[in-house]
């Protein structure tokens, strides 16, 4: 139990932070196979563990920290990040996390950690109890340069209606990052419809047009065969009412 304290204080650890813990590799090793025979830690996947509490049995990190942890310099993104600030509308059993160094995707706790890849450190945050995550803002983007990670075009959606305001300035930072034209068309178009519930500022949506791609493109792949009509002021072909796929499900005044 002597080390016991200092595990929980890290929450997740790596065999590296054992070693400089106790100042001997061997040690290390000797005390991580100890600790978990008596259930103290345990495996969440190659190289990478976690304190147990031992009040409620249950591992001390939460989905957030496991996937800071997931490779060296990860952090919590897209899809997660929402659930993280509490925007998420479904359930997910997949944690993301975002990093340069590749790790193969596993499982623990009944979620399954998957990896996104990192392109730019910018608006990555630290919070407490070792979280590494990006911002509001960040997040946002990410979600419209892939749906699928945030969970398809209806949740990301619906995770932006939740939204109180967003910073302009560091919108146009990340897309400056992204450096792709047709990301400035999808970003414009989209947040154009909360442009006041956001408190987006018409010079935000300015930078937008001129670095967008002059070519037409489809807001995304049209598998269905629905309806998609040209948007001329942002050069997409869309859904006719793009809100109205937050509308699929909604309870009417008469229905209640």
């Amino acid at each position: 139990m002597k080390y016991y304290e200092r595990f929980v204080n890290l929450g997740c650890f790596t065999m590296n932070d054992v070693t400089a813990i106790t100042g001997n590799r061997d040690t290390a090793h000797s005390i991580v196979e100890s600790y978990k025979k008596k259930g103290l830690i345990e495996a969440v996947r190659r190289n990478l563990f976690a304190a147990i509490s031992l009040e409620t049995k249950q591992p001390v990190p939460n989905r957030y920290a496991i996937a800071s942890h997931a490779a060296p310099g990860a952090y919590v993104a897209c899809h997660s990040a929402f659930e993280y600030y509490g925007l998420a509308n479904q359930i997910y059993y997949e944690a993301y996390a975002a990093s340069v160094p590749r790790f193969r995707e596993f499982e623990y706790g009944g979620l399954t950690y998957c990896r996104v890849p990192s392109p730019f450190e910018n608006g990555v945050e630290s919070k407490p109890g070792g979280i590494r995550i990006t911002n509001l803002e960040r997040t946002v983007i990410d979600g419209i340069n892939t749906f699928d990670t945030a969970g398809g075009l209806e949740e990301l959606l619906r995770c932006i209606e939740m939204i109180p305001s967003l910073d302009h300035s560091k919108l146009t930072e990340y897309l400056k990052c992204y450096n792709k034209a047709v990301l400035y068309q999808k970003t414009g178009y989209i947040l154009e419809h909360f442009k006041a519930a956001l408190k987006l500022p018409d010079k935000f949506f300015a930078s937008c047009q001129r670095n967008a791609a002059k070519s037409k493109r489809y807001l995304q792949y049209n598998s269905q065969g629905e309806s998609y009509a040209l948007n001329k002021n942002w050069a997409l072909y869309t859904p006719g009412d793009l809100m109205a796929v937050t509308r699929k499900g909604a309870i009417s005044d008469e229905q209640l």
